[in-house]
């Protein structure tokens, strides 16, 4: 199935590389013009070269306003208007025991994982609600789903990225405008692999480490929560809104099969006759 989002104009924050990347030529090849957007110059700047006339690259920074209201403003005067909003951009952040954790690093961490999205979800609704139609959508995790997937303040900004999805999706669903997210499990990017290994171009280990742990026994590519971005950016989502989609390969089930579900059958502390 070709051009679910054909002639839509798509702004994709963090998308130089990894999930965002993913997003951007998904989205392309199904007919979107797309705004990538992303601090890494070099790498955005050929992604958006590769995929042509329908393509753009911006520097922004998502803790910026002004750089983000760029972004959309950029959507608008090079393509006609903005549908789609991925709020992406991410970083690991701050990592450590709670106890040790400085507040500069949970407050950078935080601006980047939570604020971004917000000042995305602003500057799309300034765009979208005159237009009276749009999909803003960002990227959660596993993580702000559960406790014990991701580092402290990653994990509450991930559970803020759940909670402002609902929030925004209720005030701007009279507009026409859903709002949702993904919330991929373990993916191999370069992030997984410098948390998980050390090593960022570690790929091939992280995929492994990965899918050691995976119910389905495979790690996910950075495609997997493209293409359930794209449901939930192309009119097929229509009645859907404030949601949060799982596309972790049941991670979120319990990561591995607990030893209660093998064996044989049986009651544990059920009454019995004396």
């Amino acid at each position: 199935m070709t051009d679910r989002l054909k002639d839509k104009v798509v702004v994709i924050t963090g998308a130089a590389s990894g999930i965002g990347a993913g997003t951007a030529k998904l989205f392309h090849a199904q007919g979107a013009c797309v705004v990538i957007a992303d601090l890494q110059e070099g790498p955005g700047a050929a992604l958006a070269q590769n995929l042509g006339s329908r393509a753009r690259f911006i520097r922004a920074d998502v803790t910026s306003e002004s750089d983000v209201a760029a972004c959309v403003d950029l959507a608008v005067s090079a393509f006609g208007g903005l549908d789609v909003m991925v709020n992406n951009a991410g970083i690991i952040g701050a990592v450590g025991p709670i106890a040790d954790t400085p507040l500069d690093d949970w407050n950078r961490t935080l601006a980047i994982l939570l604020t971004g999205v917000f000042l995305g979800i602003k500057h799309a609704a300034r765009v979208m609600i005159p237009r009276r139609r749009g999909s803003i959508l960002s990227v959660a995790s596993t993580a702000g789903l559960m406790g014990g997937l991701g580092p402290h303040a990653y994990t509450a900004a991930k559970h803020g990225v759940v909670g402002l999805t609902k929030s925004a999706a209720s005030e701007l669903a009279q507009y026409g405008v859903r709002v949702n997210a993904v919330a991929p499990g373990n993916t191999v990017t370069a992030m997984t692999a410098s948390l998980l290994t050390g090593d960022p171009s570690d790929h091939e280990g992280t995929r492994q480490r990965i899918a050691a742990g995976s119910p389905l026994g495979i790690a996910g590519a950075p495609e997997d929560p493209a293409y359930g971005l794209l449901y939930l950016a192309c009119d097929e989502a229509r009645f859907v809104t404030g949601h949060t989609l799982l596309v972790d390969a049941g991670q979120t089930t319990g990561g591995t099969i607990p030893a209660f579900h093998n064996g044989e059958v049986r009651l544990i502390g059920a009454p019995t006759a004396s």
